[in-house]
C-alpha cells in the first residue's frame, strides 16, 4: 500500500486527480514531518477508508512515533472543532460566540511535537471539514510563527487532492459495489 498504489485506482477520467496527488505529495518541499502528518491527518478527515489505507503505511514510515500520533490527534480534535465552531459561526445568533465552549482540546496546548507542524495540520483537516472559523485560527497562529502564504497553501493543496481523491475512489466504489 502506497501513493503509487493509490494513483493506479485512480480512474482515467480523474487524470489531473493523480497528477496532482504525485504532484503535492511526491514533490513537496515542505519537511517530511510536516507533508506525511498532513497527509495523514487529511486521509483521515477525508473519512475514505479506501484512501486511509493506502496512505497510512507509507506516513507511519515517514513520521516519528509523536509525530504519528499528533497528526491523528489533529484529526480527531479537529474533528470536533470544526462541527462546534463551524455551528457557532453558521448560527445567525452570534450570542453563542459569547459561550464558554466547554470542551476538552488540551491536545492543542501539548501534542507532543513542534506546535508549528500540529497547527499546520490542524489548519490542513480544517480545510476538508470547511470550516472558516478554524482556518482563520490556525492560518493566524501559522502567520505569526514566520510561515509564508505559499507554504500555508500548500496544506490546503494537499487537504483539496486528497479530498477529491477519497471522493472519486469512494464514488468509483460504491458504482461497482
Amino acid at each position: 500500500m502506497s501513493l503509487d498504489s493509490l494513483k493506479s485506482r485512480i480512474p482515467d477520467y480523474a487524470k489531473d486527480l493523480k497528477l496532482n496527488l504525485g504532484s503535492v505529495i511526491g514533490n513537496s518541499d515542505l519537511p517530511a514531518q510536516q507533508l506525511w502528518g498532513t497527509v495523514l491527518s487529511t486521509a483521515i478527515a477525508s473519512r475514505s477508508a479506501i484512501v486511509l489505507r493506502e496512505l497510512e503505511p507509507e506516513a507511519k514510515a515517514n513520521l516519528s512515533p509523536e509525530a504519528y500520533t499528533a497528526a491523528k490527534a489533529a484529526a480527531a480534535v479537529m474533528a470536533m472543532n470544526n462541527v462546534f465552531y463551524r455551528t457557532r459561526h453558521l448560527l445567525s445568533d452570534h450570542e453563542y460566540g459569547n459561550l464558554r465552549a466547554g470542551l476538552r482540546m488540551n491536545v492543542i496546548g501539548n501534542p507532543g511535537v513542534d506546535k508549528v507542524d500540529f497547527e499546520f495540520w490542524s489548519f490542513a483537516v480544517s480545510a476538508v471539514n470547511g470550516c472558516g472559523q478554524c482556518l482563520d485560527s490556525h492560518e493566524q497562529v501559522l502567520r505569526k510563527a514566520g510561515l509564508e502564504r505559499e507554504v500555508i497553501q500548500e496544506a490546503f493543496k494537499i487537504a483539496a487532492v486528497v479530498q477529491a481523491v477519497a471522493a472519486t475512489l469512494d464514488a468509483e466504489a460504491a458504482l461497482t459495489a
